[in-house]
């Protein structure tokens, strides 16, 4: 939707509904990812695409179908070969496509979503696309709030809505778009009904700082998590994309100056992680981190090192906020000792800070496992 968010929310402003086709899951070789979105408006103008030409004009007659209807659709394309050539779907793969009216009366939210787009906040839109459910029923999630239902009307919508939320959000927090299943009442054991989550989100950013096997590790399970991964080293003989064959990008700078420069793009999503164990390195480097809108910042090092910096830190000016920001020794006490286990204890810091967790076992906590949000 963000592709065509410029021409739908002038439509939607006028007042009209519009059909908007939305891949809401693939097969194979398909053309477009889930998310890729089409609509068209009620004089007949087209904007955007599901498949790149392949089933543009079968989508455009149904999505004109649908304004008049004012009933959403699910319909799969190339479910056969003769159906894939029949529709242009020639590449062998398979979609299936959401198609809804959009207008005022059917999407109420519509003008705060298009918003929060174009501010880069967040927000996720969950609906219902197969199984018992109403088809099209739609709820729109925040980090901190939520609108809509997705059983409106029904005892067991509070339920559902709930186990959505949850879901969302943390879908969100990784930039992922794709379906859920859920029980009637929001059981993760059952999938009796399929909803499609369209996050509006770029991926979180993690920022690796130190081209040691460490952060090798680390690079590997921010990008099973689904962080864009970056690491940064000044120099050149290990900053590599050899070394780092998980890392979005490989960058050969020195750390501090890297950082400043990428200042815009950190905010509270992002995750700094200095992993260099060397005071001309991490000080200047913290010195820059501590004063972003990092959501993590976090130093590998012993107790002694720590106290060190700290003292370092302190000389360069930095204040007793800034540096109570500071995650060190990184990683929660899990007795890690390889890279590998290093990393899972600062992966399981982020989820910990993430969604507010109390780092213990489970076993010994009581009540409601998810931290009730929104």
């Amino acid at each position: 939707m963000r592709d065509v968010l410029d021409d739908i929310a002038g439509w939607y402003a006028s007042g009209e509904t519009f059909g908007l086709a939305t891949v809401v899951h693939t097969f194979r070789s398909a053309p477009r990812p889930a998310g890729a979105a089409m609509a068209v408006s009620a004089g007949g103008e087209v904007a955007g695409s599901v498949s790149g030409g392949c089933v543009e004009g079968a989508v455009y007659e149904l999505a004109r179908s649908v304004i008049a209807s004012g009933e959403p659709v699910v319909r799969r394309y190339g479910v056969s070969d003769d159906d894939a050539f029949a529709v242009g779907l020639t590449c062998g793969g398979i979609l299936d496509v959401l198609v809804e009216p959009v207008g005022p009366a059917t999407f109420p939210e519509f003008a705060e979503v298009a918003e929060a787009m174009r501010a880069r906040e967040p927000v996720a839109v969950a609906t219902v696309v197969g199984g018992p459910g109403r088809l099209g029923a739609r709820r729109v999630v925040w980090r901190d709030r939520a609108s809509g239902s997705l059983a409106p009307g029904e005892p067991h919508a509070a339920r559902l809505d709930a186990a959505v939320d949850d879901d969302a959000r943390g879908m969100l927090a990784q930039g992922l778009t794709g379906s859920r299943h859920y029980g009637r009442e929001g059981e993760r054991r059952l999938d009796d009904l399929t909803v499609f989550v369209h996050s509006f989100a770029p991926p979180p950013r993690l920022l690796v700082f130190g081209a040691i096997d460490f952060a090798a590790a680390v690079a590997r399970i921010g990008k099973f998590l689904g962080y864009h991964v970056t690491v940064c080293d000044a120099r050149p003989v290990f900053a590599t994309p050899k070394r780092f064959p998980d890392a979005d990008e490989v960058v050969v700078k020195w750390p501090h100056k890297f950082l400043e420069e990428s200042r815009d793009l950190v905010d509270e999503r992002t995750a700094v992680c200095v992993l260099t164990h060397d005071p001309k390195f991490d000080v200047p480097l913290l010195e820059v981190a501590l004063r972003t809108g990092a959501g993590y910042v976090g130093a590998m090092g012993s107790r002694r090192t720590h106290d060190d910096r700290l003292a370092r830190l302190r000389e360069a000016g930095l204040t007793p906020r800034e540096l109570a920001r500071l995650r060190s020794p990184i990683g929660l006490d899990l007795g890690a000792r390889t890279p590998e286990e290093t990393a899972v204890s600062i992966a399981a810091e982020l989820v910990q800070l993430r969604w507010g967790g109390s780092g213990r076992p489970l076993t010994d906590t009581g009540g409601r496992i998810h931290a009730a949000q929104g």
